[in-house]
């Protein structure tokens, strides 16, 4: 299948609107409100975001914040998987009442009548990917064809998984995070290649590696949820030598070079603040001479394969 509606190629993960302060999180309802209303000010209309996040206090801070804005100036991915119980506790599911239920209780947190995507999230496991798409498959597409949903697709931190459901169902997308990155390019080999054939539209979160591609390799810096090991500082360290001589920002490199793969339909970049959004849209648009992207490839930085920003 193939997405029906554009979107925008760079989107707010909404991961930090569940969260209550801390690295990764946001303080308050109202930190949530200024970097939404800012995100549609500067054209960011893509918000993606998950009933698992902050056991719905995402979606809530997010409806929230969207209250009253015309509905076709906004996109909304959200996922189902994770259902929230009265007493803030959290269960996984992908059954076929657990699936209806989710997406009931996502529209009622967002404020919404329907989501433009509904990902099935981190259905890993055997028995969760089996479930999901015995299950949880038919009742998306049920609600796609009822017009409460636009879009299936799936999301989670591996490609593997997501090319299984692949090639098992008619997915319209994918959000896959931190694995096709200026850090990593393994999925160019066989899920890219698969998700074109199939004609799904790929959405990368993760791009900056959960914090190392930011920030540079400082002391202490994150990769995937963890501080970095040595190999990863030290690769880090040889992009950013390639970055000094051509004056370009390691951060512009990190969102520019993966939205050159045919496959990629659009980038969700989790930012807590309206400087962050700026900074980030500033980088996303800043030039890079084409010989930038010719030494990283020579010096072995990027994989050969891999297409790069004209």
């Amino acid at each position: 299948m193939a997405l029906t509606f554009s979107l925008p190629n760079f989107g707010l993960g909404c991961a930090p609107l569940g969260g209550n302060g801390g690295v990764f999180g946001m303080e308050s309802e109202a930190a949530g409100d200024l970097v939404v209303q800012h995100c549609l000010a500067q054209g960011v209309t893509f918000f993606d975001t998950a009933g698992g996040y902050g056991a719905g206090l995402s979606e809530r801070r997010l409806g929230h914040a969207l209250a009253g804005v015309p509905r076709q100036r906004f996109q909304i991915g959200t996922k189902i998987g994770v259902l929230v119980n009265p007493d803030g506790s959290t269960e996984r599911s992908y059954r076929r009442d657990a699936v209806k239920r989710s997406i009931d209780d996502s529209l009622s947190r967002l404020g919404l009548d329907f989501v433009e995507i509904a990902h099935i999230h981190d259905a890993d496991s055997d028995e969760n990917f089996r479930t999901a798409l015995d299950e949880a498959y038919p009742v998306l597409a049920d609600l796609k064809a009822q017009g409460v949903i636009r879009a299936i697709g799936a999301g989670m931190n591996q490609w593997q998984r997501e090319a299984d459901f692949a090639r098992n169902a008619d997915f319209d997308c994918f959000l896959l995070a931190g694995r096709y990155t200026l850090l990593e390019q393994e999925p160019i080999h066989e899920y890219l290649p698969l998700c074109l054939e199939k004609n799904i539209r790929v959405f990368l979160g993760g791009v900056f590696n959960t914090g190392i591609l930011a920030t540079g390799s400082i002391p202490g810096a994150w990769y995937q949820y963890r501080p970095a090991p040595p190999e990863i500082l030290e690769k880090t360290r040889r992009i950013e030598a390639v970055c000094a001589r051509h004056g370009v920002a390691l951060k512009a490199a990190a969102l520019q070079f993966p939205l050159a793969h045919p496959a990629i339909h659009s980038l969700v970049v989790g930012m807590i603040a309206p400087p962050e959004v700026d900074q980030n849209l500033a980088a996303l648009h800043a030039p890079i001479p084409a010989a930038f992207w010719a030494d990283l490839r020579n010096a072995g930085l990027i994989d050969p394969s891999a297409p790069t920003p004209l």
